[in-house]
């Protein structure tokens, strides 16, 4: 098995797993979109310190695995023009969608939910539609 399919997958098994924490510490679902959107927006105020420390987790746990990363290639632009948009069209599309991928398709699908399942299905289908578009047709990614 490739390392890349490896890495994927403990990655993916770290996010299920603070998305099971996440729902049995305090019975809300991680949905990273909403987490940071209520504090933007105020109305997660009450929750404050479990958001920042959620946030603070995020950014700090990358930070403290950089002694055992080897170098990774992302393939990502190098055109910081296309991520602005990228990243401005994602969290068009999580205020749109009312959730993230998180949210939607980790906490979402496995709890069986209809509309976790439909958000995932589009989100996966506009990205898919967008790498169509964005890498084949116009060449920009």
């Amino acid at each position: 098995m490739p390392m890349d399919w490896v890495w994927g997958l403990i990655g993916g098994l770290l996010i299920g797993t603070g998305g099971a924490v996440y729902l049995l510490g305090n019975g809300r679902i991680m949905g990273a979109s909403g987490i940071i959107g209520g504090l933007v927006d105020g109305s997660g105020l009450s929750t404050k310190w479990e958001r920042l420390v959620f946030l603070l987790g995020v950014a700090v746990l990358p930070i403290l695995l950089m002694p055992f990363y080897r170098t990774v290639d992302t393939h990502i632009t190098d055109n910081y023009l296309v991520l602005a948009a990228a990243g401005l069209l994602v969290g068009v599309g999580t205020r749109i969608a009312n959730g993230c991928t998180s949210g939607h398709g980790v906490c979402g699908m496995s709890r069986l939910s209809v509309r976790g399942f439909v958000a995932t299905l589009c989100y996966i289908g506009a990205g898919g539609f967008g790498v169509i578009i964005f890498r084949h047709l116009l060449g920009v990614i």
